[in-house]
Parts: C-alpha cells; sequence; structure tokens
C-alpha cells in the first residue's frame, strides 16, 4: 500500500484547494441534479417533449458563446460576475409556459431575455438572488406580416431589424416605428417603450401595439382580452421583467413612403458647433413631423490643430419624403446647419434603417437577418430629458468635461411632433408634451485599461453636472436605458418598496402608481423580479395607494 506524503507547510493549501474542488464539485451536481428536475418538470407541463438539447450548463463547452451570445455590455460577462445554474432555450410557447410553471415549483430565480441589450444586464445576471436561471428566447423569433391588415404578429425573441425585413420583404410603403439599433430584441425593446427615427411621426413602437401574448405569474397565456385592459397598459412601456414573459405583440404597420432621405452633418467646435447646437434645441421639436434630426457626440482629432481634439457635433438624420422637400424645410427653419442636396441621399425605407443603424453604404438590407449586436463593449450610460433650451455657457461647460474622458458619447433624440400630442398616462412611457430632447450619456472602454472605476466616476461628474439643465422634480430617466446608480429593488422588502420609488417616479412620473397597482394584482408574491422590477405594494402601503387613481399625489 502507498502513502501519499504531504509536506506539513503545504497542509493548508492542500486542504483548501481540496475544499474548493468539493465545493465546485458539488455545486455541478446540485446544478446537474436541478436541471434534472427541471427538464422532468417541463416535460410533465409541456404538450410535446423538451429536447435536452435545449439546456446549456457552465460544464457545456457552448455555455459561454451561449451566454454572450446577445450580451451588449461586456461589464457583466467577466469570471466574477453570477453565472446562471443553466440556460433554457424553448422552442414552444408551451416551453415557456412550462418553465414559469416548473420555476414556481422548484423555486428557480428565473431571468429572461429576448435581446440582450439591457444596460445593466439584468436578463443575464442577477446580483440579488442565486441561484438563478435564464430562460433564452433567441428561438421564438417567428415574424408573420399581413399587409391586408396592416399588421404583423412578432415573436419576442425575433430584433426589431429582422421585424423591419420581413415588413420591407411584403411592401416598400409600409414600415413600424421603433428602435434604430437593429439587434434589439424585440420583447424587451416594446416593453420600455421603443423609441426610434419615425417618433416624431407615429409615436414609440409601444404606442402602436395593438395586442399581445404572454406568460403571467400563473402560467397562463394570455392575449389581451383575457389579460384586461390594466395589465395591457403596464406591459407597454411599464419595462422589462416585471409583469410576465412576452410571447408575441401584434403591431399596427405605418405607411412610408416610397422615397426617404437621409443625411449626417458633422460640425466641430471650429465650425460653430455651439450656436448650431443652441439653434437646434430651439427648433428640434418644432420641425416638420416627418423630420427626425439626432445630434450625436464625441470629441475627436482636430484636422486643423494636429495633436489636439475638438468636439464634433454630427446631425444625423431620416426624413420620410424627398430631398427637394427636406431642403425647403430646413432653408425655413434650420438655415443654420447649411443642408445642401449634395448632403442629402434619397433611398427606402428599409436602406434608411440600415444608414441610422450605422451600415456602411451598401450593405444589403439581409445584414437584418443576423440578429446579433455588432457593439459590445464595457461600458456605463445614464439618461435625462430636457425641456428648457440648454445655454450657450452651459454647453461650453459640458465641452470641458467631454475633454477630461477618452471615449465619451452623447446622443440628443428630439421629441415633438406625435409625441407631443399622445397624453403621458396613454401607456406607462411618461415622457410626452413638454420634453424637448432625451440625452444619452456613454462612456465606453477597454478590459486592458483596468481603470474601470475612474469612467464610472467620470460619467457621475458628468451627470451632476448637467443637473440644473435638465427635468427636475422629478429628474426623468429612460427606462431601456436601464440605470442602477437611481436604485436597486431587492426582492420584496418594504425598504426596497421605498426606494423603488425613487427610481420608479423618474422612470414612470406619475403612471408609476399605477404600475404599483397592476403587479400588487398580476403578481403579488414578486415572482417576475430583478434589481429593478416594480414591486408590489406590501400589505401596510396598500390603502394608501391602493385608491388613488394617478397613485401618487
Amino acid at each position: 500500500m502507498r502513502v501519499l506524503f504531504i509536506n506539513p507547510k503545504y497542509k493548508s493549501f492542500v486542504s483548501s484547494l481540496f475544499l474548493v474542488f468539493l465545493l465546485s464539485s458539488s455545486t455541478w451536481v446540485a446544478s446537474a441534479s436541478l436541471q434534472e428536475s427541471f427538464l422532468q418538470c417541463l416535460n410533465e407541463n409541456s404538450q410535446f417533449s423538451v429536447p435536452y438539447s435545449t439546456f446549456c450548463a457552465p460544464n457545456n463547452a457552448t455555455f459561454n458563446t451561449l451566454l454572450q451570445s446577445s450580451a451588449q455590455n461586456l461589464r457583466y460577462l467577466e469570471a466574477s460576475v453570477p453565472k446562471p445554474l443553466f440556460i433554457f432555450t424553448p422552442l414552444l410557447d408551451s416551453n415557456v409556459q412550462a418553465a414559469v410553471i416548473c420555476s414556481k415549483q422548484l423555486k428557480i430565480h428565473l431571468r429572461v431575455r429576448s435581446g440582450g441589450h439591457d444596460y445593466e444586464g439584468l436578463s443575464y445576471v442577477s446580483q440579488i438572488e442565486s441561484p438563478f436561471i435564464i430562460l433564452d428566447l433567441a428561438k421564438l423569433r417567428s415574424v408573420k406580416v399581413d399587409i391586408d391588415s396592416n399588421s404583423a404578429w412578432v415573436q419576442a425573441g425575433a430584433t426589431i431589424g429582422e421585424v423591419y425585413y420581413r415588413i420591407a420583404e411584403k411592401s416598400k410603403v409600409h414600415g413600424f416605428p421603433a428602435g434604430l439599433c437593429t439587434s434589439l430584441g424585440v420583447g424587451g425593446h416594446i416593453t420600455g417603450g421603443a423609441y426610434g427615427s419615425m417618433m416624431r411621426k407615429y409615436g414609440l413602437g409601444a404606442d402602436n401595439v395593438v395586442d399581445a401574448r404572454i406568460v403571467d405569474a400563473n402560467g397562463r397565456i394570455l392575449d389581451r382580452e383575457a389579460m384586461g385592459e390594466d395589465l395591457f397598459w403596464a406591459i407597454r412601456g411599464g419595462g422589462g421583467g416585471s409583469f410576465g414573459i412576452i410571447l408575441w405583440w401584434k403591431l399596427n404597420l405605418v405607411p412610408v413612403p416610397s422615397i426617404v432621405t437621409v443625411f449626417t452633418v458633422a460640425k466641430t467646435l471650429e465650425q460653430d458647433a455651439t450656436k448650431i447646437l443652441y439653434k437646434w434645441q430651439q427648433v428640434a421639436d418644432k420641425l416638420d413631423e416627418d423630420l427626425f434630426i439626432r445630434v450625436i457626440i464625441n470629441v475627436a482629432a482636430n484636422t486643423d490643430k494636429k495633436g489636439q481634439k475638438t468636439v464634433s457635433t454630427a446631425y444625423n438624420a431620416q426624413f420620410l419624403g424627398n430631398a427637394n422637400r427636406l431642403l425647403k424645410i430646413m432653408g425655413e427653419s434650420f438655415p443654420e446647419l447649411g443642408l445642401t442636396r449634395k448632403d442629402c441621399i434619397e433611398t427606402s425605407w428599409i436602406k434608411s434603417v440600415l444608414y441610422i443603424a450605422g451600415y456602411p453604404s451598401g450593405t444589403p438590407p439581409e445584414v437584418l437577418l443576423q440578429g446579433k449586436s455588432t457593439f459590445k463593449n464595457f461600458f456605463k450610460a445614464k439618461s435625462d430629458f430636457v425641456r428648457d433650451p440648454i445655454p450657450e455657457t452651459g454647453l461650453e461647460g459640458l465641452w470641458k468635461r467631454l475633454y477630461e474622458e477618452e471615449s465619451p458619447l452623447m446622443i440628443w433624440n428630439p421629441y415633438g411632433g406625435m409625441m407631443a400630442k399622445i397624453s403621458e398616462t396613454q401607456i406607462p412611457f411618461p415622457h410626452r408634451r413638454g420634453v424637448l430632447y432625451k440625452i444619452q450619456y456613454l462612456t465606453t472602454w477597454q478590459k486592458e485599461e483596468g481603470n474601470e472605476d475612474r469612467h464610472l466616476q467620470w460619467i457621475k461628474k458628468l451627470y451632476n453636472y448637467m443637473a440644473p439643465y435638465v427635468s427636475q422634480l422629478p429628474r426623468e430617466a429612460y427606462v431601456n436605458y436601464r440605470d442602477l446608480d437611481l436604485g436597486i429593488n431587492e426582492k420584496n422588502s418594504n425598504t426596497s418598496y421605498i426606494e423603488a420609488i425613487g427610481w420608479g417616479t423618474r422612470y414612470f412620473r406619475q403612471n408609476f402608481g399605477r404600475l404599483l397597482r397592476v403587479k400588487t394584482k398580476v403578481d403579488p408574491d414578486n415572482f417576475f423580479r430583478h434589481e429593478q422590477s416594480i414591486p408590489p405594494i406590501p400589505t401596510s402601503e396598500s390603502l394608501r395607494f391602493g385608491s388613488s387613481e394617478r397613485g401618487f399625489d
């Protein structure tokens, strides 16, 4: 018999290593056991047997590829970030229904991913609850377009780019007013509102949803009639992950002209960028509803002074019409930009989608069927809504702060038009009349830099600087640009409920009260939850908020 001798000075290390091995092994065994139990439960509650291939655990060679497939923010794929026990990729609506039932029975926390673009990784990471699993809707991506009825039934796992392509495939004069980034998953995108380049003409994507199918907290599949108008109201702009799992949206298609014009005109500080941007603030929300001009602001190399940098403001636009009419409108309303005929590109609606999304000239529309995000980076984002023009002195202070960061980015999206005509209580998305434009702040960096905290501190300081110039009481924010700096809702405690009022009123203003009541009615046990999900009203608060139509007076 051979005896293994261990040097006493290494005994502690070996013991620790053995303990780690045991713990990791036991975790893997528990995960495998839970996966088997989940699969068995699924088969008991599904119409058809569920293939084992729809599961992917961390010991699977394809796990990291699947986890990363649609994730946009690389911060939430780091090794130190919690990982799911497994990823389940359903093939049928009934699989999703069974997954809810089984998650409840086995007491497994569930995260649901349709596109993975959520800025804080909430659809594929849980930092408040473990263990958890991911329900990935990537294989539920059917798009059924019916031109005769001006509608389309779209599964939640499809990207908005796929939706655009399938509409254009059937008609050159139909479209849908939703996201500018074409790899957005339809399920989560529309739950937050879904703004895009046609919102000044037709409103948000969520404004143009006429029916839906969801799985509720009891595992039932409900359409608009079955779920009732309160829940149907809540899922169109109330944020994802709070009320149920979207299976399908029924979209109302909108008319688009056969000729659409796009342009991008850049102005640097040396080209009077500050004065032109100040004028844009005064006219952007009042321009013809067919015209959408956003401003993309960053720091670029100064071509006039080598080795120095300057602020660049790029006016990126889509116009629902021909170049001649566009030039007439611009000459009357915004001549300061100096738009010329050679700046204008006349094209089809579907190719204007590619242009606004940033694809190179000549890219075929079929690229929209790839469905994967082309933007993957380490980043942090925040948002604001502006109701009064920022004075030139305020802009000059902003430029100074942009120079302090390596890769700063701001995107200013104009409102007005139809956005000002729709009531702010029509759906949960409240940022309507009086909003001139929305700001998105971004900072990106490379992993190799190893100075994430510096970038996070920079964007917080920039956000603080902008406080006097943006909406107040509340300082509004866009729910699809999730920002955990605004507060975290941890599980279902009274403390988190009070904290949720802070971020809830920023995202939803007075609509937050109604969202609380809907949540309390349809999911009182808070089955659908994440760091910023709508919480049910604690029993002690029910009388206070239960009778108010507005929720918060």
